[in-house]
């Protein structure tokens, strides 16, 4: 079932933010004189997975919970193929979001991984492009056109805050 216009709105604004926090982890982290270059990786991922499932959301996709990425592309695909193929690169970094996390499962990530990680999400971030249907709604109740998802921030004002306390949990450690 999929939720009424404004409360659609809402969930893309939530996962926009959570993505954007996660991409801001990253991008700090990496910037860090000793990074931790997993948290780099697992940062990007769920960046990439969160645009996704936001994209998803605004299209009215219904979707699993799911950490591949291939699996949220592929449900892309079902509505833009163009959009999807140019999704296709962030695949990599779905090891990232669980297998890395855990001892033994895979080598830890290297400066040039971390990196093209954080390029790759960016570029999901980026990928989206701007929908006539997308349900975030200007000043006077009219639908936005030619916005981007990106713009969805709008409806999440705390989002520099969250990026600033995720970050300095990660320096005190």
């Amino acid at each position: 079932m999929k939720p009424p216009e404004p409360a659609r709105a809402r969930i893309v604004g939530e996962w926009v933010g959570k993505a954007e926090a996660d991409l801001g982890v990253a991008q700090r982290v990496l910037g860090d004189d000793d990074p931790f270059l997993n948290a780099v990786t697992f940062h990007s991922q769920q960046a990439a997975e969160k645009c996704l499932k936001a994209l998803l959301t605004c299209r009215g996709i219904e979707f699993p919970k799911t950490h591949v990425l291939a699996n949220l592309i592929g449900l892309v695909e079902t509505r833009d193929a163009a959009l999807a193929k140019s999704l296709l690169d962030a695949v990599v970094l779905t090891p990232y979001g669980v297998e890395q996390r855990y001892p033994g499962d895979r080598p830890d990530a290297s400066p040039a991984e971390a990196r093209e990680a954080v390029r790759l999400a960016r570029n999901v971030r980026d990928a989206i492009p701007a929908r006539r249907d997308s349900p975030v709604r200007g000043p006077k109740g009219r639908p936005r056109k030619n916005r981007d998802v990106r713009d969805i921030l709008l409806l999440h004002p705390n989002i520099s805050r969250i990026v600033s306390f995720v970050a300095g949990q990660f320096r005190r450690l």
